[in-house]
């Protein structure tokens, strides 16, 4: 669950790794634990509006059929109660998954939603990953790019050069969040919205908006995607998400919080097979190899990746989408 999709400061949960949380066991439920949470909260604001709205929409455009994974990952409490983790999965025809993780504790709530397109589609990946506590917001919210939108001109102009005004809309009330290294900024594109506030009900409002403004962009985007049938191009698809899972998975930064939260071994679980499910099954490319840069001499992988190469203190785009890099 990272602030986007690099091995930065992206995770919704970073911020929060020195809560001593109980553990969690998993306890059966089906769908409606969204709706039905009874979770106690020093604060007021609920994401589950934010997937409500996603699910809603997405059924005006296409049929949604739950995944399979639903059946292993819905639902789990704390063992004091206090705290829950609620999850939601669907496929659909041009989406291979659509999920949503919302983490609820007396102290923080977290949003983790994202829709992957199959690989026919060369959609940017939808992605919010929000957390809250009673002071601290830490927001990332993009369309993903599936290829370099860096170098390649072609794919960007297809995507997102109309989009520019969007991202302008919100880059005003969302002020840039802080450094994000360059290989994170490889998988974010010119609209994404990184950004940290205080809690106040008009700076969830203009969240709410702009999650809207954004998944209605992405819905019409997946809705008008021609089917891919050549079959390289189709690979060159699976291989870029394949890639985005890959990094995703190794350099979240969440994954302490979800260690306290559950276990080490479910977290891995729900690492790999639920949040960024498709890393082992897509490809068999490593880690190491899609960033060997990142591996020390002995095969280890470097423990202080986050600040390998250069850090972005600024929005890397200018007003036209230019990167600046």
């Amino acid at each position: 669950m990272e602030i986007g999709i690099g091995g930065s400061s992206s995770s919704c949960f970073c911020l929060q790794r020195k809560l001593l949380l109980p553990p969690l066991t998993r306890i059966a439920s089906s769908t409606r634990a969204l709706r039905s949470s009874t979770c106690i909260r020093s604060f007021s604001v609920s994401y589950k509006k934010f997937v409500e709205f996603a699910l809603e929409e997405t059924r005006s455009h296409t049929h949604l059929v739950p995944s399979p994974l639903q059946e292993k990952f819905s639902f789990m409490k704390s063992k004091d109660g206090k705290g829950r983790l609620s999850m939601l999965s669907f496929e659909a025809a041009k989406i291979r998954l659509l999920r949503s993780l919302i983490i609820e504790t007396e102290t923080m709530q977290v949003l983790d939603f994202t829709v992957f397109p199959e690989s026919e589609y060369d959609v940017p990946i939808f992605c919010a990953n929000f957390f809250t506590s009673a002071k601290t917001n830490i927001i990332v919210m993009d369309l993903n790019p599936l290829h370099d939108i860096i170098n390649q001109y072609e794919y960007k102009e297809k995507y997102f050069k109309s989009l520019i005004p969007l991202g302008l809309k919100y880059a005003e009330f969302f002020s840039w969040g802080g450094k994000l290294t360059s290989e994170s900024i490889n998988f974010f594109s010119p609209i994404v919205i990184w950004t940290k506030f205080t809690s106040s009900p008009q700076k969830y409002d203009m969240l709410y908006s702009a999650f809207r403004d954004y998944y209605k962009v992405w819905l019409e985007l997946i809705s008008k995607a021609v089917k891919e049938t050549d079959k390289s191009k189709i690979f060159q698809n699976l291989e870029a998400q394949h890639r985005y899972l890959t990094w995703r998975a190794e350099t979240d930064p969440g994954q302490g919080v979800l260690n306290k939260l559950v276990g080490d071994t479910l977290a891995k679980d729900m690492l790999r097979s639920f949040l960024f499910n498709g890393v082992d099954e897509l490809g068999s490319k490593t880690f190491n190899d899609y960033f060997p840069h990142y591996c020390c001499e002995e095969g280890t992988l470097n423990k202080k990746r986050n600040v390998v190469g250069k850090s972005f203190e600024n929005r890397p785009w200018n007003a036209k989408g230019e990167f600046l890099g």
